[in-house]
């Protein structure tokens, strides 16, 4: 498959397509991977500081399922949550896979990185020499890496982890390595656009990014532009109260703000998101979530932000 028909699959508005992008998008790795020389995309993945909400996230890719993705596109050297070793094993196999791989493997870093104190706070192994922090694990691995990804907003951007009072300097990897960062951000992670992001790594390298390291192919639009209730909106039709069917930009709705094609991606196996649910979007993508958007479910401060929205929105649809 070409480039630009991998961009249109990940992007298209089609339901069989997006409802079950994985799905769409694993014969096309076979595909790739059948040609001369070519192998899975090698992948060593670090959990950080977070709630662990994204590898479950990712747990849950359904149709096909997750042991698909390992078995069929990607192939995962390490990882703190998933592998079987412990302790030095683990560790063992990890300094193999990372110079085994230099250069060829992803580095996929999951939780902010808490650099308060020489990183502390965050301590991923015990050695005879002592403790491993994951600020020490990461800036180790990053010259060896050949991609970082950040997967979630408190690796992406600091996010919860680093919300207000912030007590272990935890912060986004993009502000801890001296690289290019790919962020995948999302309080948690769609798996479509984490499975999206790797499998255009693995077919065509980097893809396009926005302004804040995201890729354009899921973040490239704001969850406003594809919103069911967009048509209130533009009406100036507001709910007064949860539960109304209006526009909920009135109850705090982050949508006009927030880069993410939730619409038509839709969760829990692809059948639901938050204002289908009647629940305002919170922003989870956002670089300043969740301190920009507290407090929740409150009326955005000005009527102008709404009209400067509409106008950003506009442009971006011609």
């Amino acid at each position: 498959m070409e480039k630009e028909e991998f961009v249109r699959l990940c992007q298209s508005l089609s339901c069989n397509n997006n409802h079950e992008l994985t799905r769409a998008i694993l014969p096309v790795v076979g595909e790739y991977l059948a040609l001369p020389n070519k192998s899975k995309l090698p992948v060593i993945w670090i959990e950080t500081n977070d709630s662990g909400d994204n590898n479950i996230a990712f747990m849950n890719t359904t149709y096909p399922y997750l042991d698909q993705v390992f078995a069929e596109m990607i192939d995962l050297l390490y990882s703190n949550t998933f592998m079987a070793a412990q302790g030095s094993d683990a560790l063992s196999i990890l300094e193999q896979a990372s110079l085994m791989y230099k250069s060829k493997f992803v580095l996929v870093v999951e939780g902010a990185v808490p650099v308060k104190d020489n990183g502390l706070y965050n301590i991923i192994a015990i050695t005879e020499k002592g403790a491993i922090t994951a600020l020490e694990a990461i800036r180790q691995l990053e010259a060896a890496a050949g991609h970082v990804v950040a997967i979630g907003t408190c690796a992406s951007f600091g996010g919860p982890s680093a919300a207000r009072p912030n007590l272990t300097g935890s912060a986004g990897v993009r502000d801890v390595l001296k690289r290019e960062i790919i962020n995948v951000s999302g309080c948690p992670v769609n798996p479509d656009w984490f499975v999206g992001t790797l499998a255009h790594l693995l077919m065509y390298g980097r893809p396009e990014l926005d302004s804040l390291g995201r890729p354009v192919l899921f973040y490239g639009f704001t969850v406003h532009r594809h919103c069911q209730r967009r048509s209130y909106f533009d009406r100036d039709d507001f709910a007064s109260k949860p539960g109304d069917i209006e526009c909920m930009f009135s109850l705090g709705c982050m949508g006009p703000r927030t880069g993410a094609d939730c619409p038509y991606r839709q969760w829990i196996n692809h059948v639901n998101w938050p204002v289908k649910a009647n629940t305002p979007c919170i922003g989870c993508t956002n670089e300043d979530f969740p301190d920009g958007s507290t407090p929740f479910f409150t009326t955005l401060p000005e009527k102008s932000e709404k009209d400067e929205e509409k106008k950003s929105t506009s442009l971006k649809e011609t």
